[in-house]
């Protein structure tokens, strides 16, 4: 008999998810760079950011379920992948941290010769799906906390994170012109720095807690 989770519990599972892929996404990069500049040129905006936000969502669907089957027999390695996944957390809260402590800042420029929608499109696929981190971010260390939920809470999880791209593209690509001063203050990024530090804090602490009581 399947027990259906309550709405407390769903909204917490979601709030992972989103806190998670807020955190591992909100950074300054080129694929953040780029939305950001096509932002600015009012420039095949809903495209890219479109496109962003499905890859992101097609690959930590596909890191969840992947996940999932791999450690559906396999308690020691759930286990195993949990206190790793909290240990990458801690050291990438850490990383966080030491970034706030140093001033740094993201421009993009709107000049320059316009982009078609296909290369503006292509762009957009080299700097999501040619960067090495989105692979061990999105698809490894999403995944496999994602797995760690109950089955039937996996897909509000995957929800979560995936809101959480879609919401932070969309912003980052049309509120380019309010946003791109704010980008460009290095105080702004080390608030934003430190928040996520301590958010990836608290994440490796529950998923610790989880590999506990597994």
């Amino acid at each position: 008999m399947t027990i259906e989770p309550s709405a407390s519990l769903m909204l917490s599972v979601f709030v992972q998810g989103l806190v998670l892929g807020l955190g591992l996404i909100v950074a300054i990069g080129a694929q953040n760079a780029f939305v950001l500049r096509q932002g600015l040129r009012r420039e095949h905006v809903g495209p890219v950011v479109l496109f962003c936000a499905v890859s992101d969502a097609l690959l930590i669907s596909a890191g969840v379920l992947g996940m999932a089957q791999a450690l559906g027999n396999s308690p020691g390695l759930a286990r195993a992948l949990a206190l790793a996944g909290a240990v990458f957390l801690a050291i990438y809260g850490w990383r966080a941290l030491r970034r706030a402590r140093v001033p740094q800042r993201m421009e993009a420029s709107a000049d320059g010769q316009g982009l078609s929608r296909g290369a503006a499109l292509a762009q957009a696929a080299a700097f999501t799906l040619l960067n090495p981190h989105v692979y061990l971010d999105t698809v490894l260390l999403v995944g496999s906390i994602g797995a760690q939920q109950p089955a039937t809470l996996q897909p509000v999880f995957v929800a979560g994170a995936s809101v959480a791209s879609l919401g932070w593209f969309t912003t980052l690509g049309f509120g380019a012109r309010w946003l791109a001063p704010w980008f460009a203050r290095p105080r702004a990024w080390q608030v934003l720095d430190g928040l996520i530090g301590l958010t990836m804090f608290t994440l490796s602490a529950l998923l610790l807690r989880h590999a506990w009581l597994q």
